[in-house]
């Protein structure tokens, strides 16, 4: 199934219900015009990171299905599944033959191993300063193997996530063959996650490096694109970056909206948002949430130092039940680019702020993206963040059926359901757009512009009322959209 210009869930496997089973038909019952597609995140075997270390990528992990079931989810949305770019598992059968066979493994070249990747087999202090990490620490582990010896191995992430040498025949082989069957399994659209590590050279930071990150991104496209596969590349860096992607005919994430959303209806003030909505490219994907926390550098320049900081703080005194103690090592979380609270919360669980900031998303150019826990206006969960010590965690509650039927029935979720069929069927949205420029410093108007079809958003950032307003062919009459 070919994208379509509708809303994509994101969802983990046993998020919305325990398993696949339950999670298709949760969607089909009670979602069924609001969501068109599902970011289904990693489903297969995987020993850490909630299953972004991946062990290998042709079975379904047993404890939510088989593949007969994503193909059944197949049926009624058009799917991205994840390809961990730049590692794979420790506890993969490559590694571990790795570690039993070394040299004489058919994966010895599989790995960076840093006696083949630095010209003295290790780095200088001033080649370790120079990498972009994300741990504070040098990216590598100690492998232990079968004959006694050992190795040090780049490792950017967990410590279960050992990074890949696509640069070696036996990586690009595996590259090919595990693309191309996600292709013949119903996948739509493949995110290529961590893929700004995957590329690294010395004397560079080992991120984003050019042309080598190019190169990657054509050799991917030319594997997918004979299959009618899309990629997404996942970055989380100043947004310069994802235009440069843009520019080179890729989809991109808009991941500068929810900082720049929280900012606007913080302040009631629409200059940073009129400002990003114009320069928005159209072919993107749009967030005001995902697994991860709300990013901080993603809007880098776009806002102030001074609002960054805040809307970071706001965050802590508007948003409900978050705290910066849940972002720090108490909490096994010490990421400065991000902030993990649920966005509902964030918008301090007020149902008519949070009601803008999706119509909004949906009016912003892009095919939008909606988290599970954004579907359901979830609040944080404190309970599971303080049972599993996981701050991330305090967005990723796990919603049981009856949770969900009972989730349905809140005003909040109706409104938002509303305008998600809106955006999902109104021919509008296939058009052209138009964010209009006001003296009033609190009002946003965006609208969209498809032949006879017109579909108009008049906000108020400051009261967080609004209308949507559309042109009813039928009748030859403008309407207001009832009910959100």
């Amino acid at each position: 199934m070919k994208i379509k210009n509708k809303i994509i869930l994101i969802t983990y496997a046993d998020s919305l219900g325990k398993n696949l089973k339950e999670l298709e038909n949760l969607l089909t019952t009670y979602f069924k015009d609001a969501v068109g597609g599902v970011h289904v995140l990693p489903f297969f075997p995987s020993s850490a990171d909630r299953g972004f270390a991946p062990m290998n990528y042709e079975k379904v992990d047993p404890a939510f299905g088989d593949w007969k079931d994503i193909e059944k989810l197949s049926e009624n949305f058009y799917l991205m599944y994840d390809f961990m770019i730049n590692h794979i598992s420790r506890s993969s059968e490559y590694f571990k033959d790795f570690e039993k066979n070394k040299d004489n493994s058919p994966y010895a070249d599989f790995f960076i191993r840093y006696k083949d990747f630095w010209p003295d087999g290790k780095p200088s202090q001033e080649d370790v300063d120079l990498i972009y990490k994300r741990k504070p620490r040098e990216p590598y582990i100690d492998v232990e193997f079968k004959d006694g010896t050992s190795e040090k191995v780049w490792c950017t992430f967990d410590s279960e996530q050992v990074d890949l040498n696509i640069k070696s025949e036996v990586t690009k082989k595996f590259i090919r063959d595990t693309l191309t069957n996600m292709a013949k399994r119903n996948a739509s659209l493949i995110r290529l996650d961590a893929f700004a590590y995957a590329t690294k050279k010395v004397g560079t930071n080992c991120f984003f490096v050019e042309p080598d990150t190019w190169e990657l991104l054509d050799e991917v496209k030319e594997i997918l694109e004979p299959l009618n596969v899309d990629i997404l590349p996942e970055i989380h860096e100043h947004y310069s970056i994802q235009m440069k992607i843009s520019e080179k005919g890729h989809w991109i994430y808009d991941f500068a909206l929810p900082m720049i959303m929280l900012h606007a209806l913080y302040s009631g003030v629409n200059k940073n948002i009129i400002k990003w909505l114009k320069m928005s490219p159209k072919k993107q994907f749009t967030t005001l949430d995902t697994h991860d926390g709300i990013g901080i550098v993603d809007v880098k320049d776009l806002l102030t130092a001074e609002e960054i900081e805040i809307t970071r703080e706001a965050l802590f005194t508007k948003g409900a039940n978050v705290k910066k103690i849940y972002n720090t090592t108490a909490y096994n979380n010490l990421d400065i680019y991000q902030v993990n609270c649920t966005y509902y919360s964030a918008l301090g669980n007020n149902d008519d702020a949070y009601t803008l900031a999706r119509a909004i998303q949906f009016f912003a150019p892009g095919i939008p993206q909606v988290y599970y826990v954004g579907l359901m206006a979830g609040e944080n969960d404190i309970e599971l963040l303080e049972k599993t010590k996981v701050g991330r965690n305090i967005n990723r509650h796990y919603y049981t059926k009856g949770e969900v039927k009972e989730n349905v029935k809140r005003p909040v979720m109706k409104r938002l359901l509303k305008l998600m069929e809106f955006r999902n069927s109104y021919p509008a949205f296939e058009g052209d757009y138009f964010v209009a420029d006001t003296d009033n410093e609190e009002v946003l108007e965006i609208s969209w512009k498809k032949d006879s079809f017109e579909a108009i958003l008049k906000a108020n950032l400051k009261t967080h009322e609004f209308t949507v307003s559309y042109f009813d062919s039928d009748n030859k009459e403008f309407k207001e959209l009832t009910g959100v």
